[in-house]
């Protein structure tokens, strides 16, 4: 199976020494990995030292590296106990929101990104929550591809396409075919979790994120999503009873 990286949470204030450390572990490997650049982040969990001035100048240098930039919500403020379409958590930023109020956010967060140089199609939900506005909002303000869902190839599902996320890592090594994406949070990393993706750098097929967008998407019907959707379920069950990886 080939596997991509996506990192969640670049802040200018996230926490540098991580991020560099994991930086130059994927360097060594040549991943190029997708990154979820938060617009503005208002969200004190995030907040693990002093903002870079030059933030939004590193974030350019690294899409002139290879790498891709998702926007990750606008405030990564959670203002809803909503679960959504893939109720990986019961907490959202968008899902349950109205429609105007949902297209507000997403389109401040797009106008912050535009305003320092950053365009992008990509959208990465905070807490992996989003519902049917949030892809409405989403497809008239141009955005057109998500970083979600589960599956070993990107699917297309009401106008939008989806590059899954891995329902089990320790699955998705056993795994021949496909592809799927491993997701990071930087400022969480362990000594293990380095030592895990050094491991896995070295020994699987590594995808840039960039080819992966170059892959051919599968429409997804009603009855897949359904079976998503309780997947996803499951596996906040099994993450709340610590059981899964």
């Amino acid at each position: 199976m080939k596997i991509a990286i996506r990192l969640d949470d670049i802040t200018p204030d996230m926490d540098w020494e991580k991020f560099e450390k994991f930086r130059s572990l994927m360097d060594r490997y040549y991943v190029k990995p997708l990154i979820g650049v938060v617009p503005q982040s208002f969200d004190p969990k995030l907040h693990r030292g002093l903002p870079r001035e030059d933030f939004w100048d590193v974030v350019e240098n690294l899409r002139q590296d290879g790498w891709t930039i998702a926007m990750h919500g606008c405030h990564h403020l959670y203002t809803t106990t909503k679960g959504g379409l893939l109720p990986l958590n019961r907490q959202s930023e968008f899902a349950g929101l109205p429609y105007q109020e949902q297209k507000r956010l997403l389109s401040e967060g797009k106008q912050i990104l535009e305003n320092h140089g950053i365009v992008t199609d990509l959208f990465m939900a905070p807490a992996h929550s989003y519902d049917r506005n949030t892809l409405r909002a989403l497809l008239e303000l141009g955005f057109t591809r998500m970083t979600d869902g589960f599956g070993r190839q990107p699917y297309i599902y009401r106008g939008m396409t989806f590059y899954p996320i891995s329902f089990s890592r320790k699955r998705a090594l056993k795994q021949k075919d496909g592809t799927t994406t491993f997701v990071v949070h930087c400022n969480t990393l362990t000594d293990q979790d380095f030592s895990f993706y050094e491991n896995v750098f070295a020994q699987s097929d590594m995808l840039p994120y960039r080819e992966y967008l170059y892959y051919t998407p599968v429409r997804r019907n009603a009855a897949a999503r359904c079976r998503e959707y309780w997947l996803a379920a499951a596996k906040r069950f099994l993450v709340s009873a610590g059981a899964a990886k």
